[in-house]
């Protein structure tokens, strides 16, 4: 049985790797950071369901939300250097 072009053509391709977004930085800070989803929300006044949902994908963090949150797990946002 040969494979059809489209599936040989899907295995062939790739997709580049793309930089991680903010979202991504921030729900790795939270998974890594070994501190507890009600803790940060207790300590930033974030709320836990909130970023549950967050942390499920079902919504995302306001801007103000997501710096108080980096702003506690000690991320800051830097410009890099103009390609």
């Amino acid at each position: 049985m040969t494979e059809s072009p489209i599936l040989a053509r899907k295995t062939v391709m790739s997709k580049p790797k793309l930089k991680p977004t903010m979202t991504d930085v921030l729900k790795a800070a939270i998974e890594q950071g070994g501190i507890s989803r009600y803790r940060i929300a207790r300590e930033t006044g974030i709320l836990e369901t909130s970023l549950s949902r967050f942390m499920r994908g079902e919504t995302s963090l306001r801007l103000d939300k997501a710096d108080v949150l980096a702003d506690y797990l000690g991320l800051e946002l830097v410009k890099r250097k103009a390609k």
